[in-house]
């Protein structure tokens, strides 16, 4: 598969990098702050913008696990305190949905549990995100394939064999126009663990359009993994990291968003084709490659030598690579410094 064409979007291998912003948390439970989040995505240049959908209850239940773990963001916290706190109230999507799309953008959500589905179904979303989390939780992925929606699903925390089993499930279930997010689970992720080159394994297992989901600071792995074949970069965002948030430290802000867009689509651009040769592009700059010169005046009888010719620009005489071939040579009449010599001069 090489396009999935979504409303007005077209994904796919053809087709520039399609940037989703994950707002994830970072509203920080007020729906002002949520749609300031749509707008500064949407004046970005963000071609998505993407919300998890879920309750505490829906996703864990009080008591099942605290987090222990000194090296976490959300260490000390129990897992049902901290998913009330990053939660996106389901009263919230429509708004959210509708004002993402009245700028311009695409508008879906991760669901966490079929009663999710349900939900945005309701909301009529175009699409569906299955994070890594819950990419091995088959009877969600059975409910979403049944939508007969496009379907992007993240790979992190996962082997081969999880990811295989998946994507089988899904398609056996419906699915037909599948997108694999290449995808490091931590939080931030580093570039030494991000592993860009799964990107073309991926695209070569599943025959499927692939993509980045990207928890790395800055945007240097998301622009590389474009020339990997990404077509689709995820990356969570918020306005400003100082703001706090369960999520602000690994988001990106708007300028860095802006940049990502921007610079995705020049790298999409860049890659071209396989190419030799003088592009038409570059006629011009042909005059200014070398080429061999009289540089000192030179009487006829005189031997061209290493002194009296030099390689130099712009290119209007002999091409360098007769250089030697000239050496010794007799000149046939007289020559001004700075004349080009050409083989019609030599006759």
């Amino acid at each position: 598969m090489t396009e999935i064409k979504i409303g007005n979007f077209a994904i796919g291998t053809n087709h520039k990098p399609f940037i989703i912003a994950e707002m994830s948390g970072n509203h920080n439970q007020l729906l002002d702050r949520a749609f300031e989040l749509v707008d500064a995505a949407a004046n970005a240049g963000a071609h998505a913008l993407k919300l998890q959908t879920y309750t505490a209850d829906t996703i864990t239940m009080k008591g099942a696990y605290t987090i222990n773990d000194s090296n976490s963001l959300w260490n000390g916290m129990e897992l049902h305190d901290l998913y009330k706190e990053a939660y996106t109230p389901w009263e919230w999507h429509k708004a959210i949905f509708d004002r993402a799309k009245s700028k311009g953008m695409l508008a879906f959500s991760s669901p966490f549990d079929e009663t999710a589905v349900d939900f945005l179904e309701e909301l009529n979303v175009p699409l569906y995100k299955i994070a890594s989390f819950e990419n091995t939780h088959h009877p969600l992925l059975i409910k979403v394939a049944k939508t007969g929606k496009p379907v992007i699903m993240s790979t992190g925390v996962s082997s081969v064999a999880d990811i295989d089993e998946s994507v089988r499930v899904l398609r056996n279930a419906g699915c037909k126009e599948l997108i694999l997010l290449k995808c490091t689970s931590t939080y931030p992720a580093t570039p030494e663990n991000t592993n860009l080159l799964t990107i073309p394994h991926l695209t070569q297992l599943y025959n499927c359009i692939v993509g980045l989901s990207d928890h790395t600071m800055g945007i240097g792995a998301a622009i590389a993994s474009v020339a990997l074949g990404a077509r689709v970069i995820e990356k969570h965002f918020t306005l400003r990291r100082a703001d706090g948030g369960v999520d602000s430290t690994f988001s990106m802000e708007p300028e860095e968003m802006k940049s990502l867009v921007i610079e995705s689509e020049r790298a999409f651009l860049s890659l071209g084709a396989i190419q030799y040769g003088v592009q038409k592009a570059e006629t011009k700059s042909q005059f200014f490659k070398r080429s061999i010169y009289v540089a000192e005046e030179i009487k006829a009888g005189e031997k061209f030598t290493e002194k009296n010719i030099r390689i130099i620009r712009p290119g209007d005489g002999i091409e360098p690579k007769y250089f030697f071939k000239i050496l010794g040579k007799t000149a046939d009449k007289n020559y001004s410094k700075g004349t080009p010599l050409t083989w019609d001069s030599l006759l």
